[in-house]
């Protein structure tokens, strides 16, 4: 059984392995023991903090393994992006030139660096480690983190985003970064991607450029990228498509991968879960898997199963003790659960 639970500092070296793995591009989990720990610590202390409003609180988890204590996965909320260290985006818009003199109508993109996402939440830092990727489990770790959100509203904003990687190849190179590094940069794109990472992000306002840029004056290449996402990445935006999320137009400064976004109370998960207290009955089995948390903050769990049914006429979730266990809940218990 795999079970989703807040990190803990016991979880550093399983973290820093899969910052290792995730590669170029994957800037939530930079390769630097100091910022991977304070994540952690972050982590922790947001749990644990009394919010009024969402602010600059991070959520980390990890997917366990719940008979070897294996981590298999992590993924990540931010509950308010930009209020301290300001978020960039390229907005796509269309710029007419028309001339009814000359007969002339031309319509061309034009890209223009904002900040219209500050205060937004974020869901981020996906990854499922490549020997794990099969079955339910990449569909589960993408949609348990709405579980805790519909349980914690809150904490969030209404207004839920998640960037989602763009292009580049094995080397860590980016078709548009390398167009924006010739006019306006002299650094690779995995360096300006390590810094962010490392949330240093005063390079942008200084060097980026203030003005708004014409498509067409960008490479084919670069061109070519804008709004597209890492072959890796597809399964996870094809999720959040199924969830509501759409692309309005903003892309990443870097690599131009889309920024999909949704209000929390209409995304699909949230929805269409369900609140009702467990009944625990050994042997039971459902037609269908379910995903299913203990509504729970600190002692946050979450798991997927068709050790459980619901019985509709009872309004409860009959489920086998091993779930129960699993997730740390007693006879009469609430949860709140969807079919995965």
């Amino acid at each position: 059984m795999k079970v989703l639970r807040p990190i803990t500092q016991q979880d550093f070296a399983s973290l820093r392995m899969i910052a290792e793995e995730s590669g170029p591009g994957f800037t939530s989990l930079p390769v630097d023991d100091n910022k991977l720990s304070n994540k952690i610590t972050r982590s922790m202390q947001s749990f644990e903090k009394s919010v009024v409003r969402p602010h600059d609180e991070g959520y980390l988890f990890v997917l366990e393994d719940h008979e070897n204590k294996t981590i298999l996965g992590t993924t990540a909320i931010e509950a308010a992006v930009g209020m301290d260290v300001p978020l960039y985006h390229y907005y796509k818009s269309k710029s007419v030139h028309h001339s009814p003199t000359l007969n002339v109508y031309n319509t061309v993109e034009v890209l223009t660096m904002c900040n219209d996402y500050t205060g937004a939440t974020e869901i981020c830092t996906l990854f499922l480690r490549p020997d794990h990727r099969k079955g339910l489990a990449g569909r589960f770790l993408s949609r348990s983190r709405f579980l805790f959100m519909a349980d914690h509203s809150d904490r969030f904003s209404e207004r839920v985003i998640a960037e989602m990687r763009g292009v580049n190849d094995e080397q860590g190179h980016s078709p548009f970064w390398e167009w924006l590094q010739a006019h306006f940069f002299s650094i690779d794109f995995p360096v300006a991607d390590h810094l962010v990472g490392l949330g240093n992000k005063v390079f942008i306002a200084e060097l980026m450029p203030k003005h708004p840029i014409y498509v067409n004056l960008l490479s084919e290449e670069a061109q070519a990228v804008i709004g597209q996402v890492h072959e890796k990445t597809i399964p996870a935006l094809r999720l959040l498509e199924k969830e509501g999320f759409e692309h309005r137009g903003y892309v990443d400064l870097f690599d131009a991968g889309p920024t999909v976004e949704a209000k929390l109370h209409n995304i699909r998960s949230v929805r269409e879960s369900v609140q009702c207290p467990i009944e625990i009955v050994d042997g039971i089995e459902g037609n269908t898997t379910l995903a299913i948390s203990n509504r729970k903050l600190v002692d946050f769990r979450a798991t997927y199963t068709n050790w459980a049914r619901y019985d509709e006429a009872r309004h409860c979730l009959q489920v086998r003790s091993e779930v129960a266990d699993a997730l740390q809940l007693s006879a009469s218990d609430s949860v709140r659960f969807f079919e995965l």
